[in-house]
Parts: structure tokens; sequence; C-alpha cells
């Protein structure tokens, strides 16, 4: 069976969870110089302790959302496509904060539409929802957009 005849197979079947990730004030403090985003909430852990609802520092929102790409390697096989671009996402939405040294993980990731496009390319979206442990709600809910071009027979 060909790599998109059996993403086709899991529309609608949750493959999750992911494995956890740990996230560090050097992830975060990473993430802030690179994005721009260098606020105290996420930047300054004796102010964050001080003043914070979390008393702590906390992963940007932005940040939680690149994991996905990690989780979703780990959990499908893409060796058999060409070429995979991101197109973007159709929702997300941050429902909870991810303190410093939080352990996070896809709790879901389900693909919702295989489309054929032609010539190769397929339109594959996926939702995730990432959890923190120990939080009962997600941290992160996105839905995926992305473009595959398969080169297999």
């Amino acid at each position: 069976m060909s790599g998109i005849e059996t993403l086709r197979e899991l529309v609608g079947v949750d493959v999750g969870p992911s494995s956890w990730r740990t996230v560090t004030q050097e992830d975060i403090t990473a993430f802030a110089r690179i994005s721009g985003d260098d606020l105290w909430i996420h930047t300054d852990p004796e102010r964050a302790a001080r003043e914070s609802a979390t008393g702590t520092t906390i992963a940007h929102g932005n940040m939680t959302l690149s994991f996905t790409d990690a989780f979703r390697f780990e959990l499908y096989d893409y060796s058999f496509a060409h070429t995979t671009l991101n197109l973007g996402w159709d929702r997300v939405r941050f429902p909870a904060p991810v303190p410093v040294n939080s352990r996070v993980r896809a709790r879901s990731v389900t693909i919702t539409a295989v489309d054929d496009l032609g010539e190769g390319w397929y339109r594959i979206i996926t939702r995730f929802e990432i959890e923190r442990e120990g939080e009962e709600k997600p941290v992160c809910v996105a839905d995926s957009v992305a473009r595959v071009l398969v080169t297999e027979p």
C-alpha cells in the first residue's frame, strides 16, 4: 500500500499520543530571542514569580504550536513524500498556559482530510491537541494544512 493510501486510511483515526517534551527556560529564552517576543512573562523568572498568575514564566503560544512539526513526524511516516509544505493553520487556540519545566505532548493527532489536488499533490489537514502533563485542558488545539507531493507510482 502506498504512503498516501495509508494516510487516507488513517482519516479520523487518533494516532497519539506522542512522546513527552520538557519545556525549559533555555528553550523559552531562545524562542523569545528568535521571535522577538521577549515579554517578562516569558523571560524574567523573578518577576514572573512575583507577578504572574502561574508564579513562573510560561512558554509562548507560538512556541507550543511549533512543537507540532516534531510530533507530526514522530507519529506519521512521510518518507513516501517528495516534498512536504506547511501551508498554515485553519484554527489555533491556546486554552491553557505552559509553565516553564512542564512536559508537553500531542495527546491527540488526527488526519481529518486527504484531498487529491492532481499531478501528485495532496492537501492534508491534521488536528493537533497538545497537552501539558497534569493539566486537563489542552494547551494548544490547531488544525494544520499541509501540501504533499507524492512521487511514488
